[in-house]
């Protein structure tokens, strides 16, 4: 295990719940040398889990689309699994009936799909469990690890604004803890007891060891006054019941796992081991955000053009290494992973390198598969649906094409001259080189071309050569205005190539169609 934090690294229990906030602020921190805190310390680490199988889990909010920081934990958790033969399983957190659409839970379900990242077993729906929960809070009631709770909501925010007033760290008092004189007509909530003395201490695999004063818990909510239970009850209740053995999640959550261990200990339950993963970074090192790249993954499909294996291969790099590999196959990935290897600073996210990594993963692609993935952009290009011959050509092309691609649509586009119906368009770049071709080569080089016989991408540079020859220039001053004239843009795949292709009958044509406009 790692050592103990520094104390500038640690990461406060905030009363109130807020559990995403990564600054120092007035409340205590939690201590990082137990022999400082002149308490007993209660310690969990990997060494008290039981033997047997790695079970982890990933458990998405259903209320938007599949995350790019979402899914670098789904691919976290599965790695980990795959990598000791274990499980990997998926809950739906569903509780949240206002912002919960099944249009969502579609929406995850398929990025995973696509990203490869199957699940073993059921998916686990946490709304569907909610008797479940409760049941364990009564349990604890019953127990006396929880009690009942009738303060109401007018004395809960005049609790807050007299702490506030006194500077005080806001949380619930425990007014209710000890008392027995329950008013049995009036509606209630169920907290835990949390422990007050003593600090424990999570060995976590990513963070460290982190230390809190048991007194920072408050007996926070297990069970509302409608019956229905709060996200920590259902969170750990789930966790037991599925078997997890690890919890791999946000480093947002590391305040929550102190709560969960407070109340798995209190049920007398095995408890987990934690790798809190820090949060992903925009490149300027602020909150990752649209203007970043924070979409969902059907985005970097759908609207992005990359391929799959590219943005697991990125994701898998964002804050885990493997000495200096950076290229990173699937079994490599299952072989290697481990926590670890996971950094413990904010992972920064580059587009470029995506797209870089993404033109990697092109190149190496089976072209029959580009084809596949570039139709509906074609077509929707081209606006008519593609013919086998249409795929064939592409086919053809596409050792070329995705040379000089970054990403499916680039791929598309660069393909589209070849598809096009005369007149093709022309480009600005295309017809500056032909406003700038010097007077009546492209006239002479029609004539050439129509007297030759043989179509090979090897003849027909040597005959360009020979017109470049004759007319007293560099081959470049014959052959790019032909790239303008045949493909409409100053850019293509190999010029020769493209003619060979093309055709005769269609490049003496489209040849044809830029002298008359």
């Amino acid at each position: 295990m790692r050592g103990h934090r520094p104390v500038a690294g640690t990461v406060c229990l905030s009363p109130v719940l807020l559990l995403t906030t990564r600054t120092l602020s007035s409340w205590p921190l939690p201590a990082t040398d137990p022999e400082t805190l002149g308490l007993d310390e209660t310690r969990m680490s990997a060494s008290n889990m039981t033997g047997g199988k790695v079970v982890t889990r990933f458990a998405p909010s259903p209320t938007g689309f599949l995350h790019i920081g979402g899914a670098r934990t789904a691919l976290f958790n599965w790695l980990f699994a795959r990598h000791h033969g274990g499980e990997f399983r998926l809950r739906i957190e569903d509780t949240d009936r206002a912002r919960s659409t099944d249009a969502a839970i579609a929406a995850i379900i398929d990025g995973m799909t696509w990203l490869n990242l199957s699940h073993d077993g059921e998916i686990v729906y946490q709304f569907s469990r909610a008797a479940r929960h409760a049941e364990v809070a009564h349990q604890l009631l019953e127990a006396g690890h929880a009690y009942r709770c009738y303060a109401t909501p007018a004395e809960l925010e005049a609790l807050r604004e007299a702490q506030r007033a006194a500077k005080q760290p806001i949380r619930y008092d425990g007014r209710w803890r000890d008392r027995t004189d329950w008013p049995n007509d009036l509606p209630y909530v169920i907290r835990l007891k949390a422990p007050r003395d003593g600090a424990v201490t999570i060995d976590d695999q990513v963070q460290g060891a982190v230390t809190v004063n048991n007194s920072e818990i408050d007996d926070f909510v297990l069970l509302r006054s409608d019956g229905t239970p709060t996200y920590m009850l259902a969170v750990v209740v789930d966790d037991h019941d599925m078997g997890v053995t690890h919890v791999i999640r946000g480093d947002d959550h590391l305040n929550n796992a102190f709560r969960q261990l407070a109340l798995i200990r209190a049920l007398g339950w095995p408890e987990p081991v934690y790798a809190h993963i820090p949060l992903i970074h925009g490149s300027d090192g602020a909150k990752l955000s649209k203007r970043h790249g924070a979409l969902g993954v059907d985005a970097y499909r759908d609207e992005m053009g990359m391929l799959a294996e590219a943005v697991e291969n990125y994701l898998l790099r964002l804050g885990w290494g493997h000495g200096d590999e950076e290229i990173i196959s699937r079994d490599q990935a299952i072989a290697w992973f481990d926590l670890a290897g996971v950094g413990r600073s904010p992972s920064r996210f580059d587009m470029k390198k995506l797209e870089n990594l993404n033109g990697h993963y092109l190149r190496a692609a089976d072209d029959g598969r580009l084809v596949d993935l570039i139709a509906a952009r074609v077509a929707a290009a081209l606006g008519r649906d593609l013919t086998d011959s249409d795929r064939a050509l592409l086919q053809r092309t596409m050792p070329e094409l995705k040379k000089r691609a970054s990403n499916l649509n680039d791929l598309a586009n660069g393909s589209l001259f070849y598809l096009r119906s005369r007149p093709i368009p022309m480009d600005e770049g295309a017809a500056k080189l032909l406003a700038s071709a010097s007077p009546g080569l492209l006239d002479r080089a029609r004539a050439r071309f129509a007297d030759q016989d043989d179509w090979s991408a090897a003849a027909l540079e040597q005959l360009a050569r020979a017109l470049a020859e004759s007319e007293g220039v560099k081959l470049g001053q014959v052959a790019q205005p032909l790239r303008a004239a045949v493909t409409g843009s100053a850019q293509s795949p190999g010029l020769f190539e493209v003619l060979e292709v093309l055709g005769k009958d269609e490049v003496l044509g489209r040849i044809s169609d830029a002298l008359a406009g």
